[in-house]
């Protein structure tokens, strides 16, 4: 009986290349629950034992055609595949669980309010003024494109449709306005 199993599965898998459910069937009956077991035994969970069960299935269903009888057994091949995913499986719930962890400790960081610098706010409010100084020395229609996309946080597309002009005309502007106004703000 255990010969003629052998003899089958690989022409299981010659069916299930050619997307044939019934063979994907057998080979599911013939083989979950000890793939289901190794996979427990590497993630013991039955929840993450149970989507490497299906992801192996799902594999064999995308892969079947590379199966090649000379390189390995089909219980071998399946068992390689568990294995891997077991273990990617493993190894992104460990990522996740330190995730978590760093999330929890920096939660557990008591916040502080920064107190305000009076120094870096007087060179911010400078900056501020030089910049809107140099803006008002822009052409009318590059200083609304520039508004439109910083100030309100327009896109270019979205600046081209409410002023129907053309997108190209607008990303032209932009870089032209940009470049202008680096200008007057280093010759400051």
């Amino acid at each position: 009986m255990k010969a003629q199993q052998d003899l089958a599965e690989p022409a299981w898998l010659a069916q299930i290349a050619q997307q044939d459910r019934a063979a994907l069937s057998q080979l599911y009956d013939r083989y979950h629950r000890i793939i289901y077991a190794v996979a427990f035994r590497v993630l013991n969970s039955a929840e993450e034992a149970e989507e490497v069960v299906i992801d192996v299935f799902s594999q064999v269903w995308r892969t079947a055609n590379r199966y090649d009888p000379e390189r390995s057994r089909v219980d071998s091949w399946l068992f390689m595949m568990t294995r891997s995913r077991a273990l990617d499986r493993l190894r992104a719930l460990q990522r996740a669980a330190k995730a978590v962890a760093a999330s929890v400790e920096v939660a557990q960081i008591p916040f502080s309010a920064q107190i305000p610098d009076p120094i870096e706010d007087v060179l911010i409010n400078e900056r501020r003024d030089r910049v809107l100084a140099a803006l008002q020395e822009l052409p009318e229609n590059q200083r609304l494109v520039l508004e439109l996309a910083y100030y309100q946080g327009l896109t270019q597309a979205e600046i081209a449709a409410r002023t129907g002009e053309a997108l190209g005309t607008i990303k032209t502007r932009i870089r032209l306005g940009l470049s202008k106004l680096r200008g007057i703000i280093d010759s400051v």
